[in-house]
């Protein structure tokens, strides 16, 4: 009797463990497994209409250091911000259309016109450290999902009201949308432009 008390007990113990473990908070990496699937990982649009957002390794979420991996789908005429980071930043369309608009740091003391890149499925394309751009899905058809791979996260995003905003007036946005409830901030970034 006294060995199935011991097993029972030891059989909740186990349960207790692994009941607990997908009840971690979303802001904790302990707890974490390795294998993780997309469609079950938490998704918004964090105030972008038109957007899902889904955090595949990130920083703040799963204590990456050096990058970070998104999903991101963008309905129909949705868009990102007009905006720069201080990081690098490679995009893989997976399915979809649509158009980049980038514009060079280098190029004075605002981003100035943008160069309007088209892209596609399969393609790929990188965004310079402090390039200004913006990913417009301008398929009125089907949704642009893109997979996107950026350096030295957490990010801080400056956003520009227009293309001929100066770099100085851009709006710093840290901690970014997606890493705001998990990272507090005592002083924000200096702009490195």
């Amino acid at each position: 009797m006294a060995w199935q008390l011991h097993f029972f007990h030891f059989l909740f113990l186990i349960l207790l463990t692994f009941s607990a473990t997908p009840n971690a908070s979303q802001c904790s990496i302990k707890g974490l497994p390795l294998v993780r699937n997309i469609s079950q990982l938490p998704q918004d649009n964090y105030g972008i209409q038109g957007l899902s957002h889904i955090t595949v390794a990130g920083a703040v979420l799963h204590g990456m250091k050096e990058v970070e991996v998104w999903l991101q789908t963008f309905s129909p005429g949705s868009r990102t911000p007009i905006h720069r980071h201080s990081c690098e930043e490679v995009f893989i369309v997976l399915k979809g259309s649509g158009t980049l608009y980038l514009a060079s740091s280098s190029d004075g003391k605002y981003p100035g016109n943008p160069l309007e890149h088209s892209i596609f499925s399969n393609s790929t394309f990188h965004i310079a450290v402090n390039d200004a751009h913006q990913v417009w899905n301008t398929n009125e058809h089907e949704d642009l999902q893109v997979l996107v791979i950026i350096s030295r996260p957490p990010i801080k995003v400056f956003i520009y009201d227009d293309w001929f905003m100066p770099h100085i007036a851009a709006k710093l946005k840290f901690p970014f949308l997606w890493d705001e409830q998990c990272l507090q901030v005592q002083a924000p970034p200096k702009d490195e432009l």
